[in-house]
């Protein structure tokens, strides 16, 4: 078997990380994912019976996708091969692949190719495999932190399943440590620690749903422990020296940008300032770019406030300043002030949908010229053309108003603007419908 993984794995060293010795060698072993690796679901059963076909396992860190690879390797009769997409080239790849072509109509044994961090492929190196899986010489097993249907491409997931592996609760991280501190072979047994509660609940909040990560801060902290009495004794200030501040899983540029970016806009939608106060901090306190947020809380403020509450669109503008002036950290509270402020806000859409629908017209509708009374007559010949005629200045109009279309003809009576009773907007609704009873009532009497 060509693989990271060797067909028959001695255990593993006790200079190994511990996260690494306590890798699970078995399903009974695997905490957690019991909605894929239960006992009779689909995933393990193929995995048991050697029949997998090609799937893609998506989840953050530390769930489990590379103990799910190990285990296929462990029990496959087919020739396992692993790439890393941070090693491996496309030379490397059409090599393998031309050897399992071969290898399969030689003697009907199917291949079995990993590949780690698949979405770090690009589409020539993913492009490489789909003619060996569309002709069933290779199964492919794809493992990614990243959404799948923006990193792989649509042609290799089409012929893929994809299996989702859920972030681990904190309970099930305790579990798992738990095991590591009474394990004596592979774990921290012998080392004879004293860890309190308290601790362990830090470390498993701490580790944000990663196995890997929860384990590589348990093996600091005994690491770091005081003897006392020939024990290693970890507190919960132990821990907290160990993890001098949580790192927030984050990917500006993927999946997890998005979904939080839009838990944001929801948030303040739904008129939720707690949980939009929420969803910002937990992007500013993971290193977004606080200009980013700045810009999406002004698009906000028209779309979703809009005339409801003009100055809403005017505390966006001014965070978006005091972000500039002051800089971070000190600029999170002017964003959390504006963000909070758009979320107890009036609400409309209104303006966003009259945009929206005149825009459609523009594109759809006949581009009619500009109307001659509503053009400028600079010049005696614009002006011997009729520019300007019949144009009627509404300052010299009783309320300011003139019964004059501004729409061309094939547009005339159109509306796109339609304020709610809310907020403001209550007012503008009121003075439009004010300024179309006088223009009924002048069209009336002339």
């Amino acid at each position: 078997m060509d693989s990271l993984f060797p067909e028959d794995p001695a255990p593993a060293p006790a200079s190994s990380p511990l996260a690494d010795r306590m890798r699970p060698k078995t399903f009974d072993e695997i905490v957690g994912q019991d909605d894929i690796l239960a006992p009779g679901k689909p995933l393990r059963q193929a995995i048991e019976r050697d029949l997998l076909q090609s799937i893609i396992l998506w989840g953050p860190p530390g769930t489990g996708k590379t103990t799910l690879a190990r285990l296929i390797a462990d029990t496959t009769k087919a020739k396992f091969v692993s790439f890393s997409a941070v090693l491996s080239g496309i030379k490397e790849i059409r090599d393998v692949m031309s050897e399992a072509e071969r290898m399969r109509r030689a003697t009907g044994r199917r291949t079995i190719v990993f590949i780690d961090e698949i979405h770090r492929f690009n589409k020539a190196q993913q492009d490489a495999f789909l003619p060996r899986v569309e002709g069933g010489d290779i199964v492919l097993i794809g493992a990614t932190t990243e959404n799948p249907s923006f990193e792989v491409n649509a042609a290799l997931l089409s012929r893929s399943k994809v299996f989702v592996l859920r972030g681990l609760t904190t309970d099930e991280i305790t579990i798992i440590l738990r095991r590591a501190l009474q394990d004596e072979e592979h774990g921290l047994a012998r080392e004879a620690v004293a860890i309190d509660e308290e601790a362990i609940g830090a470390i498993a909040m701490y580790a944000n749903g990663d196995a890997r990560s929860a384990l590589n801060l348990l093996e600091l902290s005994v690491t770091a422990a005081t003897l006392v009495d020939e024990r290693r004794v970890v507190d919960r200030s132990r821990v907290e020296q160990a993890i001098q501040r949580r790192t927030l899983r984050y990917d500006k540029s993927g999946e997890e940008h998005f979904n939080l970016i839009s838990a944001l806009h929801k948030s303040m939608r739904n008129s939720d300032p707690d949980a939009s106060v929420y969803w910002l901090a937990r992007m500013l306190e993971a290193g977004e770019d606080p200009l980013y947020v700045a810009r999406r809380l002004v698009r906000f403020a028209s779309e979703d406030v809009g005339n409801a509450d003009p100055q809403a669109l005017a505390v966006a503008v001014a965070a978006k300043e005091a972000v500039h002036f002051v800089g971070m950290p000190e600029g999170n509270t002017a964003l959390a002030q504006a963000a909070i402020y758009l979320a107890t806000a009036p609400k409309s859409n209104a303006v966003y949908k009259a945009y929206s629908q005149a825009a459609a017209d523009a594109h759809n509708d006949v581009a009619e010229p500009v109307p001659l009374h509503l053009r400028n007559a600079p010049t005696r010949l614009m002006k011997d053309l009729e520019y300007g005629k019949g144009y009627r200045y509404a300052h010299d109009e009783a309320g300011a108003v003139a019964d004059m279309t501004c729409l061309p003809s094939a547009l005339e009576g159109r509306r796109y603007y339609h304020p709610p009773d809310r907020g403001f907007e209550k007012e503008i609704r009121r003075r439009l419908d004010g300024w179309a009873e006088i223009k009924k009532q002048r069209r009336t009497t002339d």
